[in-house]
């Protein structure tokens, strides 16, 4: 696949969703790069915004298999990856899988469950495989996750630990809809849509999981210039020197750095990155990344406020 036909598909998922999410096109728009890098994305954002629609339309539309599950204070480890039960009629032990093997996996406020289960996601979603008893089982590609939190309530929550964070390529905030915006998604309610009967919209399915797993191989054939390399490093070395941040970010956000802006790149049909590709998704790449000094964030300086800040003095590269 060249990145001319990427972009046409790209396209196509992007106008299929936007007939479900109304008045988020920027979301949708960073969970289908994070879709095609290879990373998992995590959505800030109060109830009621269409985060979990989101994630089940996307399912849908690029024909993976989807699964959800609801993240409580008692839910367990082996509730998400499963867990050998012994068969009686067998006399022997058999494995049964968890909501974990699926292809997109909805992981629903997330931060309600304690550490110890917010763990079991972390071998799938850095190496997408899961070992239960000593045995090894790979995910069936391509394995993503969308894990949702709400930033109000903090009441029963576990904040996700920086490990974890670190695993997601995006962290996204969703915002409320502009006048129109939500004008147009009472229009569509009227007109009989409803969220828990979404097969009745007749969305299209554009991509398989196959097709998934090529477009996320056109990355390959995406040229990054020797001077947007040294851009890329020099953004998160500024991120490790700013006097508002304590702890930077780490060489994988590099990575996601350069992955996300050859995504955006192939997603407007070109072969080579430039400089605006880099900023494009930058604060999704870098958010939660960073730990604040504690002065910073009493002086309500946030991680947004320090990624803008490094943006406007860091010098750009011109590229031939």
């Amino acid at each position: 696949m060249d990145v001319v036909m990427f972009s046409e598909k790209f396209g196509a998922l992007r106008r299929e969703i936007a007939r479900v999410i109304i008045g988020q096109d920027e979301l949708a728009l960073g969970l289908l790069v994070g879709l095609f890098a290879r990373g998992h994305v995590l959505i800030e954002g109060a109830p009621g915004l269409g985060k979990t629609l989101l994630a089940r339309t996307l399912g849908t539309v690029v024909g993976c298999a989807f699964r959800r599950i609801q993240f409580t204070p008692d839910l367990m480890p082996s509730d998400v990856t499963g867990s050998n039960v012994f068969n009686q009629k067998s006399n022997a032990f058999e494995f049964v899988a968890g909501p974990i093997f699926a292809q997109i996996l909805l992981g629903d406020e997330i931060n309600r469950a304690p550490a110890k289960t917010q763990s079991a996601l972390l071998e799938a979603m850095q190496e997408r495989q899961v070992t239960v008893d000593g045995v090894t089982r790979t995910l069936a590609p391509p394995f993503f996750v969308v894990a949702t939190q709400n930033p109000i309530e903090s009441q029963g929550t576990y904040p996700l630990p920086e490990a974890q964070l670190d695993r997601f390529l995006f962290k996204l905030i969703v915002k409320y809809p502009d006048l129109e915006g939500e004008k147009n998604i009472l229009r569509s309610h009227l007109q009989g849509f409803d969220a828990a009967e979404l097969e009745r919209i007749g969305l299209s399915t554009v991509v398989d999981p196959s097709i998934v797993v090529e477009m996320q191989r056109v990355i390959e054939s995406v040229r990054v210039d020797e001077a947007l390399l040294g851009y890329v490093t020099d953004l998160v070395r500024r991120t490790r020197e700013n006097r508002a941040i304590l702890v930077g970010a780490s060489p994988r956000a590099s990575i996601a750095l350069m992955r996300s802006a050859q995504i955006l790149a192939a997603s407007e049909g070109r072969d080579f990155v430039v400089p605006d590709d880099v900023k494009g998704l930058a604060g999704a790449v870098l958010r939660h990344r960073l730990t604040l000094h504690p002065d910073a964030e009493i002086q309500g300086v946030t991680a947004d406020d320090c990624i803008e800040g490094i943006f406007r003095e860091a010098p750009a590269p011109r590229i031939g």
